[in-house]
């Protein structure tokens, strides 16, 4: 009979030996940690190497190929400080079935420690792939075809595609750069920096076959809609964290103010910067492509990370009124919420939904946890209420702020495999690969 010194002494010991082994390359024993399920052994392998320092960044773009044999990444070779508009990323190209080898495809001059520069398949091409740079204070996307070598230069930067890959929508990353380091991107021109909800910027629409764009919502516009009945017009307003529904009839996006500006003193000083950073209130809306529509589906000023489960339905972190924080599934252009994960899922982390499970398992992670600092990656299954670890992968103390490492978790597209960025190997931001044929889902 299992009693809990019994299951707490055996969990303890495989974590002492896990810490002896190799982790790239030896495969991981791990306990169910939820209703002390059967273990399973799920093996992690690094699909990247130094000495230079390589990632992917956020969990809702699309890194493997359509058919699952390639992922994107992206390499730098320098940690721990803010990019400058000098510092180029270059973007490659691994092929799982030749060795994990690196082929480089290409460069940037306008990315950040979380999202990179918005590296990702162009959805249903096995050879299109589309990313930002930047065009002296211009901020561009680049479709380039690796099979042909063929690139077409888009006049807007991107921040998601729609599901058939030909339609996207942007905001502005110079104004994100200016109240949200890590996200935005350095070298570009705001002209409206000292407009606090300018009404000829904000959110647009691209034609990815033709290059054109117009702006569909703006600083302005949103900035007359007023949160739990208090104006919010002289806030400082800017755009973050947009995703286009499965359907690509409507898009997720987060409206995001201060009380005023960040001074440039302080953006530029990371420990000072740290302890502003997340002085802002969030609220979620949704809104046709065309920017009709327009929803306000979580004012709570405390939305997180999200995930379209569906075309009518998102599943985000936050804090309803009344409310406790956890994750909800909201249900679009309405006010019905649903918990998930109460009591499992239990503190934020970067949520998508597993391919080819018809939305019962999440996957997710957490920030680094406990002394030891262990970021989890994990399945959960809400039916039943069960969630699978995936690994425990240390993250040191240095990697925090605008340049930490979050292990991101981004699926194959047949929910197989597993991709995450770490810096447990002691070599610096790299990109391992999980297996999940062994696991009974």
């Amino acid at each position: 009979m299992l009693t809990s010194d019994t299951v707490n002494f055996e969990i303890m010991r495989r974590r002492e030996f896990l810490h002896t082994l190799p982790f790239c390359a030896t495969p991981i024993v791990l306990h169910h940690l939820v209703g002390l399920l059967s273990s399973a052994e799920i093996p992690v392998r690094a699909i990247t190497k130094g000495p230079k320092f390589h990632w992917f960044g956020y969990y809702d773009k699309l890194q493997f190929n359509r058919s699952n044999t390639k992922v994107l990444g992206m390499q730098v070779d320098f940690e721990m400080r803010s990019p400058t508009q000098d510092d180029i990323i270059k973007m490659g190209v691994i092929d799982l079935e030749e060795g994990d080898r690196w082929t480089e495809i290409g460069e940037s001059r306008s990315w950040g420690w979380q999202q990179g520069c918005m590296l990702q398949w162009v959805p249903g091409s096995d050879s299109k792939v589309i990313w930002n740079d930047r065009r002296g204070a211009d901020f561009v996307s680049i479709i380039k075809d690796i099979e042909t070598g063929d690139e077409r230069v888009i006049s807007k930067a991107i921040y998601t595609l729609s599901p058939d890959g030909k339609t996207a929508v942007g905001t502005d990353f110079a104004r994100i750069q200016n109240y949200r380091k890590g996200y935005g991107y350095p070298g570009g021109l705001d002209p409206y920096r000292n407009q606090n909800a300018p009404g000829d910027a904000g959110i647009y629409k691209i034609d990815l076959e033709t290059g054109t764009s117009e702006l569909i919502i703006s600083y302005y516009d949103i900035s007359q809609i007023a949160n739990g009945g208090e104006s919010v017009a002289d806030k400082w307003h800017y755009f973050n964290h947009l995703l286009v529904s499965p359907d690509g009839n409507r898009f997720i996006f987060l409206n995001r103010y201060r009380e005023s500006p960040i001074p440039e003193e302080v953006l530029n000083n990371p420990e000072a910067y740290n302890k502003i950073r997340g002085r802002y209130t969030t609220r979620m809306f949704t809104a046709n492509v065309d920017g009709s529509d327009l929803y306000l589906l979580d004012p709570s000023g405390k939305t997180s990370h999200f995930i379209w489960k569906d075309a009518d339905h998102i599943t985000a972190w936050t804090t309803p009124e009344g409310l406790e924080t956890g994750f909800y599934v909201f249900e679009d252009k309405s006010r019905n919420i649903k918990r998930v994960g109460e009591g499992v899922m239990k503190v934020n982390g970067h949520n998508t939904y597993l391919p080819g499970t018809e939305q019962a398992w999440i996957l997710n992670d957490t920030y680094p946890q406990g002394d030891a600092r262990e970021q989890v990656p994990y399945l959960f299954h809400e039916n039943s209420n069960r969630r699978i670890d995936l690994g425990r992968f240390h993250s040191p103390k240095v990697y925090n702020g605008e340049w930490r490492c979050d292990t991101h978790p981004r699926s194959s597209n047949d929910g197989k495999w597993v991709c995450i960025d770490s810096t447990h190997g002691g070599n610096g931001r790299q990109m391992y690969l999980i297996d999940l044929s062994k696991l009974e889902l």
